[in-house]
């Protein structure tokens, strides 16, 4: 006759176990913030020594190089299904391709502090579409003044008042484009890939993986290899894959799948400060005081989209709406 093993009691919040669990998460939440914070520095000095095209293929060779260790050492499989890979091409196009190769011509020729600020918007554009695309997201007048406040914040960083001088308009567009392609990325794989039954993990690597080939297609017709290959940037490329595309995405589920999707999504006020300060210490790039008051603004506005109105439906487990919703209150990545 067998018996039941009761439950073990959950750690007091004043226990050391509980204290070392909490600092755990916090440590690996801020590693996350400044990886994907110095990821605009990155391609920075990555696009000195390479194409922009060649950035970008490199970022995803060595992410996936990244994930697909992962995947092999916790002995887990690529999805199946060719209903599967075909939205996972789509997501890996919107998700990783288009917007990486995006902010690797934006900041050809604008600043990685500004490339920072523009990754900021896509909750605002996640907002405005969620509102067509998805019938469970209804407007409030929160989050209506969180998308008019958010712009009022980018019409600030872009010196709206004064004309937009000064500033490479082809460059800044890429990079808001870069940002809207993330914002309508989520919301298909958020309808489409929620109920594959596939880990985040697998579905990552076939992502990621599937972009890689998908750069290597095309950069062969718009890049010729460059005659030389100088130290510095091809360190930040390597950094800018293996930390900032594969390391992040590990860190990103880890912190989703401990303290929610809600508290994870946090990390995203924290970029483009870390870019800026990064862009400004490191590259030397000037900081108007339109910039980081913009910033706080866009970052205000961001954050009033993403309330919720109250619903009487139980909210789903932490569990479930880390792997059945991806997209809600999910970080974007640089």
């Amino acid at each position: 006759m067998s018996h039941a093993t009761a439950p073990a009691p959950a750690p007091s919040p004043l226990s050391p176990s509980f204290r070392a669990r909490l600092l755990d998460w916090r440590v690996r939440f801020g590693v996350l913030a400044l990886i994907w914070g110095f990821s605009f520095l990155f391609i920075k000095v990555g696009t000195d020594g390479f194409a922009p095209f060649q950035v970008t293929f490199g970022r995803l060779l060595f992410g996936t190089a990244v994930l697909a260790a992962a995947l092999l050492v916790k002995r887990d499989r690529l999805p199946r299904g060719a209903r599967t890979w075909g939205h996972l091409a789509v997501a890996a196009f919107l998700l990783n391709a288009l917007p990486f190769s995006l902010f690797a011509y934006a900041e050809l020729t604008i600043p990685s502090t500004l490339a920072g600020i523009c990754n900021a918007t896509t909750p605002l554009w996640g907002m405005v579409l969620s509102l067509v695309a998805l019938s469970e997201d209804r407007p409030t007048r929160v989050r209506a003044a969180g998308l008019g406040i958010g712009f009022i914040g980018v019409l600030t960083v872009l010196g709206a008042w004064q004309g937009f001088s000064g500033l490479d308009v082809t460059g800044t567009a890429l990079a808001l484009l870069a940002s809207f392609s993330y914002a309508v990325g989520w919301i298909y794989v958020r309808r489409t890939l929620s109920g594959t039954g596939a880990s985040h993990l697998s579905l990552a690597t076939g992502q990621v993986g599937v972009a890689t080939l998908q750069l290597a297609l095309v950069t062969p017709f718009f890049t010729t290899l460059p005659e030389s290959v100088e130290v510095l940037p091809l360190l930040a490329v390597i950094a800018l894959g293996a930390l900032g595309t594969g390391y992040a995405m590990l860190l990103q589920y880890g912190v989703v799948a401990e303290v929610g999707p809600t508290t994870a999504s946090m990390v995203t006020y924290f970029i483009p400060v870390i870019a800026t300060a990064a862009g400004v210490a490191f590259l030397g790039e000037h900081l108007a005081w339109n910039t980081p008051v913009g910033a706080a603004i866009v970052l205000l506005g961001a954050a009033l989209t993403q309330t919720r109105a109250s619903s009487r439906t139980p909210a789903p487990s932490r569990a479930t709406a880390s792997v059945a919703d991806p997209s809600r209150k999910t970080p974007t990545r640089a």
